[in-house]
């Protein structure tokens, strides 16, 4: 066993590391998945099998202490007085394969029900969101809001809630769903969503967007033209730049493309049933569904509502919409 249990805490070692250098493409659900499996079998054989039969090997140590003491007596020989106690204990401690397994174990699972039910953490790492979310951010997602779903298939087992125009989302990205993203739901399944002249249209009803003070960027050290816009109930910032056309250029070839129109003042897009469209807040710095298309439910991750940590910015820390 403890040869088996090097290989296989190798393995994961192996795979976190070729992860971390780029060597393949991790999934950290799977990772966090197959870890709560592998310890939990442990847990189950020290529980019912290697602990009991360590707690076994210890009385018999107790019990023939106590006989040789007992013969001793009829013998009328002294006693050794032998304290056992410390070579029990050593019998009793879980060896090192046990102790990184089965020790585990518990706080994997803790660790796997949450992340995979209740909250999960990500970090911003782009600076599509600004001003909502800014490079750095510590965000929570709730993943129950939408529904409850499987971990690794992310097969819904609850409905929840629809999500709402307005919404910040975390997805998978759909053109490669091994990685996360986050934007704004602007458009729900049987929208008709257009973006032109950086003006938002949510069918053929313009979204009410209002001028407010710059946007101080303190990574380019400069300002940026900053709005109010209200999409759904409540309202939220967002940033353009005058110096970016309105048009979009690049678009991908993607799943109901033909239900997109693109032309020289922007796109105007028939969201699918299943389906939602999808941008960001830094509206003319933002690789969105005008770019890559429609990001289906099944690929839905949860609502993200918190900055719980940005190590460069305190303040950072709280709600937002």
């Amino acid at each position: 066993m403890p040869i088996l249990t090097a290989f296989i805490l190798a393995a994961f070692v192996g795979y976190g590391g070729a992860w971390y250098l780029g060597l393949l493409e991790g999934n950290f659900a799977l990772l966090l998945f197959l870890a709560t499996v592998v310890t939990g079998i442990y847990w189950l054989a020290e529980r019912f099998y290697f602990l009991p039969q360590r707690a076994r090997a210890a009385q018999q140590l107790e019990a023939e202490a106590q006989a040789r003491r007992e013969a001793h007596a009829k013998q009328g020989l002294a006693s050794d007085n032998v304290d056992v106690t410390h070579a029990k204990e050593r019998l009793l401690m879980q060896p090192w394969w046990l102790d990184w397994t089965a020790g585990l174990f518990p706080v994997i699972l803790v660790v796997f029900l949450l992340r995979s039910f209740l909250f999960e953490p990500f970090k911003i790492p782009s600076a599509s969101m600004v001003p909502t979310l800014l490079v750095g951010d510590l965000i929570l997602v709730n993943k129950f809001t939408y529904g409850v779903r499987l971990p690794v298939i992310n097969t819904k087992l609850t409905e929840g809630n629809p999500l709402q125009r307005g919404d910040v989302v975390v997805f998978r990205y759909p053109p490669k769903p091994s990685l996360d993203y986050i934007k704004r739901v602007v458009g729900v399944p049987g929208d008709e969503v257009a973006y032109r002249n950086k003006q938002l249209t949510i069918n053929g009803q313009p979204v009410s967007k209002t001028p407010i003070a710059p946007f101080f960027d303190d990574e380019s050290m400069a300002y940026a033209s900053q709005f109010e816009e209200k999409l759904g109930e409540k309202s939220h910032r967002l940033l353009n730049n005058d110096k970016v056309p309105a048009f979009v250029q690049g678009a991908d070839d993607f799943p109901y493309r033909q239900n997109c129109n693109y032309s020289v003042e922007g796109v105007v897009c028939k969201v699918p049933e299943g389906h939602y469209f999808m941008m960001g807040d830094n509206r003319d710095n933002s690789l969105d569904s005008r770019y890559w298309g429609f990001v289906p439910d099944k690929n839905i991750v949860g609502k993200a509502f918190f900055v719980w940590m940005n190590f460069g910015n305190f303040n950072r820390i709280g709600s937002f919409n």
